[in-house]
């Protein structure tokens, strides 16, 4: 995974992929001076993955000369989104980054922003509907198919795999469970899988791990599709039914999960994991503060390559999307520095 360095990044052209200006000195700092001001929403507080964009936020703004407001956080409750964009609003945004966790929900709120012509850049999430500057997400469907790959070739095509799927309101969780649904009825049709909705809720995962585990001892593996969320009640099941054993141990559960954070980085040296699809937390936050203060600038952007590893793609009717690499960690790599689990703080 390269990381480049971010003042160098910002004032190169997208090789083939955009149109931009000369870039100039912006100002240091978050406050008046910079770019903006921009809003931001943050879209919770409760999941390890989130708290780490969080951390990053301010720091990029800052390198990025940009002015921003303080963020809000919508809690993953779409009312609480749509009554933060408006005070975003309020307070002068010319810009705004959310991450809607509800896609379909947020469409009114974006065609208000767009009548105000307030750009809008959305981070993780693509919205069903309405108009954004640019979309800022890792190719999520990549996620379930690199995860279905794993545990298929782990348990050699045969065995029994829980699924902890996101909220299917969500673009995230619909691509996920999709691709990792199909990826597994085409290649690896003697595996069993359980699809297990959970909305993105720790507990809910818990409960119906324990359910399936009475109903299926045999239960050999699991592929939970946020880490975040998903990692510590998981482990916690395992370990009070004596489960949580070595790779080398016959009972051993092969888990594969979405993420990339330090606990679950940690978990995979411990041998309680196996692997992790890395959402680049920190790419999340440089590029949704870049392109916000590109929409303040009034710079245009085309599909193509990046170079940043990326790709920009019309996703349709004109809505862009730079699609983030998110590689696989597993024992082999889990201790490369080029992973932002292994540089942010735990």
């Amino acid at each position: 995974m390269k990381r480049r360095n971010l003042t160098a990044a910002v004032c190169l052209a997208l090789a083939g992929a955009l149109t931009l200006t000369a870039c100039g000195g912006g100002a240091a700092g978050t406050g008046a001076g910079g770019v903006g001001p921009i809003g931001a929403d943050h879209p919770r507080a409760d999941s390890d993955f989130w708290n780490s964009y969080i951390k990053y936020f301010p720091d990029k703004a800052k390198e990025l000369g940009i002015n921003l407001l303080n963020p809000t956080n919508s809690q993953n409750k779409v009312e609480n989104l749509v009554a933060n964009a408006q005070s975003l609003q309020s307070q002068g945004a010319k810009a705004i980054v959310m991450a809607p966790q509800d896609t379909g929900a947020i469409a009114s709120t974006l065609d208000r922003l767009d009548k105000a012509k307030i750009p809008v850049i959305t981070v993780d999430t693509r919205p069903d509907k309405g108009k954004t500057y640019m979309v800022v997400r890792a190719d999520n469907k990549a996620y379930g198919e690199k995860a279905c790959k794993f545990l298929g070739d782990k348990l050699g095509g045969k065995g029994k795999v829980v699924e902890f799927q996101g909220a299917l309101s969500s673009v995230n969780g619909r691509d996920r469970s999709e691709a990792f649904a199909a990826c597994m009825k085409q290649n690896y049709p003697g595996i069993t899988v359980f699809e297990e909705p959970t909305d993105w809720e720790g507990p809910k995962a818990s409960a119906a791990l324990q359910t399936r585990l009475n109903q299926h001892p045999d239960i050999n593996g699991i592929y939970m599709q946020a880490g975040g969320v998903f990692l510590a009640p998981t482990l916690q099941v395992l370990r009070q039914k004596n489960l949580l054993v070595p790779p080398s141990d016959p009972k051993h559960i092969f888990i594969v999960s979405n993420d990339g954070i330090p606990s679950e980085l940690e978990a995979i040296r411990k041998g309680e994991i196996d692997a992790t699809v890395s959402q680049p937390a920190d790419l999340y936050a440089q590029w949704a503060l870049f392109y916000a203060k590109a929409a303040v600038e009034g710079k245009t952007f085309q599909p193509g390559k990046t170079d940043h590893d990326s790709t920009i793609v019309d996703v349709g009717g004109g809505r862009l999307e730079d699609q983030l690499p998110a590689p696989l960690i597993t024992k082999e790599n889990v201790d490369d520095k080029a992973f932002w689990g292994n540089q942010i703080a735990k």
